[in-house]
């Protein structure tokens, strides 16, 4: 098989899994089209695509980062909804090893909803990610304006500083943290949750 059917073949399959997984809103399906025409035009400008498909020798795989912004935003982010739906399919691409394409599908949706603090949150978290888990000056511009964009939610903060501790920027994690409890309601449900990580940040330093 040539170059173009192995891709078709690839794409026909993602597409499919992606749909049985999380079965993406009409929006969230473009966007997914969408990465999927930019890679065809990628290969066909960068690649070979008529040339036979053979097998390679093995090679080292670049592991999948670690995603804790996946793993939490469940107990701080709407789980439903189509910005629900972006960042799922946001973290499939990145669980796989593909930030940079789920940097595209955010900014797609973006484009469709740019004051979402959600989407601006999941831009954050991808951007640091594909940079191996460094907060560069656009993930925390993407942070903050996340915050801008809905300064009562405390979960810009939590996730930039999810982000930072993640990076093994201790200070910046506790930074942004104390600063999140320090405008918390005493009954505020999430509370014990940051103050959690406070001390696991103690319990780190007290290591080293």
């Amino acid at each position: 098989m040539n170059g173009w059917v192995i891709l078709a073949l690839l794409a026909a399959l993602l597409g499919a899994g992606l749909w049985v997984v999380i079965r993406p809103a009409r929006m969230v399906s473009e966007l997914i089209a969408a990465a999927v025409l930019v890679a065809l035009a990628g290969y066909a400008w960068q690649g070979s695509p008529m040339l036979a498909g053979k097998p390679t020798g093995p090679r080292d795989n670049r592991p999948a980062p670690a995603n804790l912004f996946g793993d939490e935003r469940g107990k701080w982010l709407e789980q439903v909804g189509v910005d629900a739906q972006a960042l799922d399919a946001a973290d499939g691409l990145i669980r796989s090893g593909d930030p940079a394409y789920a940097i595209g599908i955010l900014r797609a949706a973006l484009e469709h909803r740019p004051k979402s603090a959600t989407l601006w949150i999941g831009l954050g978290n991808a951007i640091s990610l594909y940079a191996d888990g460094l907060v560069t000056p656009p993930a925390r511009y993407a942070f903050q304006h996340a915050s801008q964009l809905a300064p009562q939610s405390p979960a810009p903060a939590y996730f930039l500083g999810l982000s930072l501790a993640q990076s093994g920027d201790l200070d910046g994690a506790e930074q942004s943290w104390r600063g999140l409890l320090a405008k918390a309601p005493a009954d505020a449900a999430w509370r014990s949750d940051v103050e959690q990580k406070l001390a696991a940040i103690d319990r780190a330093r007290s290591l080293r």
